[in-house]
C-alpha cells in the first residue's frame, strides 16, 4: 500500500544516495563527525532493532513452521555475512591487481550494493511499520546509505559520480516497488530480512566504524548512544 511515508522515505534514500557526497562536504559537521555520528547510529541501530527483530522472527518462524531449533534465521544471518564478506574479498582482490581500476572492482562494487540496497529497501518498505516508527528507523537505514556511499566514493570518485551512485539508487528504486505492491508472505519476509540483517551488519563493523585516524569519538558516541536512548524510550511510551 502506497503511503505517504513510503514516498518520502524513498525519497530520503535516493537524495542520500545522489548527492551523499555533496552532503557530506558542503556541511560544516566536517567529514569525520559526519562519519562518525552516523557509524554510531548504525552500531546502535544493529543492537536495539536488527537483534531484537531477527529474535522476534525466530519466535514467530518457530511457532508457525514448528521448527526443531531456535536458531535458522540466525544461521541465515550468517550466510548473508559470510556470501557479503566473499564479495567484498573478491572486489579487494581485484583492487590489488588493478591498481589503476581498470579490472572488475568497480563493476563487482556496483553489482554487489546494488543487490544491497535493493533488499534493505524492501525490508522498508514491505514490513508493516508505519508513522513515526517507520520514520525513526528509516532514517537510520539512510545514515547507513550515506556512509556507504561515501565509502564507495573515496575508491573510485570519478566512475561513481558518473554512473556508480545511479545504478545504486535503481537498487533502492527496485527494492521500493516490490516491497510496496508486492510483498512476500511474513515468513519469506523474515527469511530475507534475516540474510540482509547479517549482510548490514558486516558493512556497519567494516565500513562504519571510523577507524582510529578518522573518528570524532566523542561524536560517535552521541549517535550511539542518543539514537539507543531514544529508541528505548519511545519503545516504551508507545510499546513498538
Amino acid at each position: 500500500m502506497m503511503t505517504i511515508d513510503a514516498v518520502l522515505l524513498v525519497l530520503v534514500y535516493l537524495t542520500v544516495q545522489l548527492l551523499a557526497n555533496k552532503i557530506i562536504s558542503s556541511s560544516t559537521i566536517g567529514r569525520f563527525k559526519w562519519l562518525s555520528f552516523s557509524g554510531g547510529v548504525a552500531v546502535s541501530y544493529v543492537f536495539v532493532y536488527i537483534l531484537p527483530s531477527m529474535h522476534r522472527e525466530q519466535e514467530g518462524l518457530s511457532q508457525d513452521a514448528a521448527l526443531t531449533m531456535e536458531s535458522e534465521l540466525y544461521v541465515l544471518g550468517l550466510f548473508g555475512l559470510l556470501i557479503f564478506y566473499g564479495v567484498h574479498k573478491a572486489a579487494d582482490r581485484a583492487s590489488r591487481q588493478y591498481e589503476h581500476g581498470e579490472g572488475p572492482f568497480f563493476w563487482i562494487q556496483m553489482v554487489f550494493f546494488s543487490i544491497y540496497n535493493m533488499l534493505i529497501s524492501y525490508i522498508v518498505f514491505a514490513s508493516d511499520i508505519e508513522g513515526v516508527q517507520a520514520v525513526f528507523y528509516g532514517l537510520a537505514v539512510g545514515l547507513h546509505f550515506m556512509a556507504v556511499a561515501h565509502d564507495l566514493w573515496r575508491e573510485d570518485s570519478q566512475r561513481y559520480e558518473s554512473l556508480g551512485r545511479y545504478i545504486l539508487a535503481v537498487g533502492i528504486i527496485i527494492g521500493w516497488v516490490v516491497g510496496v505492491f508486492a510483498p512476500l508472505a511474513n515468513n519469506t519476509l523474515a527469511i530475507v530480512f534475516a540474510f540482509i540483517s547479517g549482510a548490514m551488519i558486516l558493512n556497519v563493523l567494516k565500513k562504519e566504524i571510523p577507524n582510529e585516524e578518522n573518528a570524532h569519538f566523542p561524536t560517535f558516541l552521541v549517535g550511539s548512544l542518543g539514537y539507543a536512548f531514544i529508541t528505548l524510550t519511545l519503545k516504551y511510551f508507545f510499546n513498538w
